[in-house]
This record gives C-alpha cells, structure tokens and sequence, in this order.
C-alpha cells in the first residue's frame, strides 16, 4: 500500500474513533467529511445547544501529535464551518470548532474551541 493510501485509510480510522469518542462522551455525530467549497469539516457533532465542528488528526506517534494542527488547517476548517453553520445550526445554539489528536495507544487528546479568529 503507498504513502498516500495508508495516510487516507489511517485518516479514516482516526475519524472513525473520533466519532466513537465522541458518543461515548454525550454527543451525537450528525456528518462526516463535509466537503465545502472552501475546506472539509471532518466531523459534525451536537450535544445539546452545542454545535460542535471537529477537525481530527491521527498520527503514528503521540510526539507527531504536538504538530499536526496549525494556523492554516485550523483557519480551513472554521472556513468551512462558516458556510455549514446555517445548515446545522438551531436558534439559541453555541458553536465551536474543536481538534481531536489521535495516536495508537493513547486516549484521544481533545482541544476545545481550537479556534479563535483574530481580531
């Protein structure tokens, strides 16, 4: 299997487990990998008034982990969310872009509300 197949195959696995984590801990996936014409939310998650964008990220090791999310991939994921919002969001809901880190052997790391425009 190549590079960019093992990458495609583990990036799904990571999803998979996100989603599971993500249900045992209160929340129900309502979408998987939006396409947008701006970027691709991985995951789409609601508990209760929270709407929840998720970008996930699997590595091989937990130390890859540190640097798998940055400016720019956050910055295409809230670019996403922002033409999704309208299509998931209820009145009265909070929204929020959160990371999910995935590794082999290690609990999901969550990072909650990964996003902050700039000013």
């Amino acid at each position: 299997m190549n590079t960019r197949a093992r990458a495609e195959r583990d990036g799904r696995r990571g999803e998979t487990l996100a989603a599971v984590y993500l249900w045992l801990t209160g929340w129900r996936v309502l979408a998987r990998r939006v396409k947008t014409r701006r970027g691709e939310v991985d995951l789409v998650a609601r508990r209760g008034r929270m709407l929840c964008f998720v970008e996930v990220k699997w590595r091989r090791t937990g130390k890859e982990l540190d640097i798998a999310i940055d400016e720019r991939r956050l910055r295409r994921v809230a670019d996403g969310a922002a033409l999704l919002t309208a299509r998931y969001q209820r009145p009265g809901d909070d929204v929020r872009i959160d990371v999910i880190l995935i590794a082999p052997g290690q609990w999901p790391r969550r990072i909650i509300n990964a996003w902050q425009p700039m000013g």
